[in-house]
């Protein structure tokens, strides 16, 4: 008698979506999907490396993939969750017994007047190298204007600066929202000593965009060749199309155990997923540990056992400032800031063992699944920063 086999199809070849198809390896008896519309696999926290050449940002999946994952390289377009199939852009229709949606995060649709046809954002691999062909044909005293001082915007602004480049980081109110004063004051320090120029305060919110200027919200007008926006991300809005309920911002609502709100067949993990409508901060430092727990779901279900709710924690947040120094943010496990942190040459290090520590993760976990770990909180899962009330 043949064996009766469960095919699982993984939206998104992300760090969500690599672990979590990695992960269900340990299973026999799944046939496991990965759909993805890019061959290769795109560091994201690298790509403010990609445009001053540095690091390409990218790694094969036959470098991170295990044995046996069939990869479709083909955008999805539309989950049938009554169908149980996923339709493509290309392709014929993948069918499926469980859905991870791991479809991640990008730059989210500015609405500032002139950004979209002037400004380059530089939340995916094609934004990046448009980026930097831009970069390319500009002289290097020519002004760079970075608007947005999360840590993509500061770690554009430093990468650009430690090059030489005339650059001015817009920040709005304050200078990484997320960090801790001291924290804040470690990363202005650094970027100072690099040359940025840092525009902050109260009216210092980006109005408008030209081709050559960035208007402020109290009217001052900052000359820029280039103008790079990291405002906020953004999530496909696949979940949406489908008919499957999401937050507001486009993130598919979940229960604690990743399974949809409206389907106990489809799972969700990483940036896209909003688990409680209590999302956790868009990061590989979560996207991976929800990815694990997502193919720990869909596991569960499939051998008839009631699924575990989430458990993970935050220990802060690593920022690089050029190749010479960073700012290590220590957190609470909820990820709120700590006004502790570690910088200068030892944070650069810590911060780039991050960034080879997650490829490497990857890659055990290809070869050997379960081998994966994650900070992990006792009872109820911490409230996300992001959700509280200020």
């Amino acid at each position: 008698m043949t064996e009766q086999r469960t095919q699982v199809v993984v939206i998104g070849g992300g760090y969500a979506g690599v672990i979590a198809a990695n992960h269900l390896r340990l299973r026999a008896g799944v046939d496991i999907t990965l759909v993805n519309p890019r061959r290769e696999f795109v560091e994201r926290i690298r790509l403010h490396q990609l445009i001053t050449g540095s690091d390409d940002a990218t790694v094969s999946y036959a470098d991170i993939l295990g044995d046996g994952i069939r990869l479709v390289v083909d955008a999805a377009t539309r989950i049938d969750a009554e169908a149980r199939r996923v339709e493509l852009f290309s392709g014929q229709p993948l069918p499926y017994d469980y859905l991870i949606y791991a479809v991640g995060s990008g730059s989210a649709q500015p609405t500032v007047p002139g950004a979209d046809e002037f400004a380059y954002p530089i939340a995916d691999l094609e934004e990046a190298q448009r980026l930097t062909a831009a970069l390319a044909d500009l002289h290097n005293d020519a002004p760079v204007c970075v608007v947005g001082a999360g840590p993509t915007g500061i770690e554009t602004a430093a990468e650009l600066a430690e090059l030489g480049r005339n650059v001015t980081l817009v920040c709005g109110a304050v200078l990484g929202p997320y960090l801790s004063t001291p924290g804040r004051r470690s990363v202005a320090k650094r970027l100072r000593k690099l040359g940025v120029e840092i525009v902050d305060g109260p009216q210092a919110k980006a109005t408008a965009v030209a081709a050559d200027a960035v208007t402020l919200e109290d009217g001052r007008r900052l000359a820029s060749a280039v103008t790079i926006w990291t405002a906020g991300f953004g999530v496909p809005d696949l979940a949406t199309r489908s008919g499957l309920r999401t937050d507001a911002v486009g993130r598919l609502l979940t229960d604690e155990t990743l399974t949809s709100a409206d389907d106990d067949r489809v799972v969700a993990a990483g940036d896209a997923a909003a688990p409680s409508d209590q999302p956790l901060r868009m990061s590989c430092q979560a996207a991976m540990p929800l990815g694990a727990q997502a193919a720990n779901t869909v596991l569960a279900r499939i051998a008839g056992e009631q699924p575990a709710v989430i458990s993970q924690a935050f220990t802060g947040q690593c920022i690089s400032l050029g190749r010479a120094s960073a700012t290590i943010q220590i957190a609470r496990t909820n990820d709120v800031p700590l006004p502790l942190y570690i910088g200068g040459r030892t944070a650069a290090t810590i911060k780039e063992a991050v960034c080879k520590g997650t490829i490497s993760f990857l890659r055990k976990e290809a070869r050997k699944p379960g081998s994966y770990f994650w900070i992990k909180v006792g009872g109820k899962r911490p409230v996300p920063a992001a959700a509280q009330t200020p």
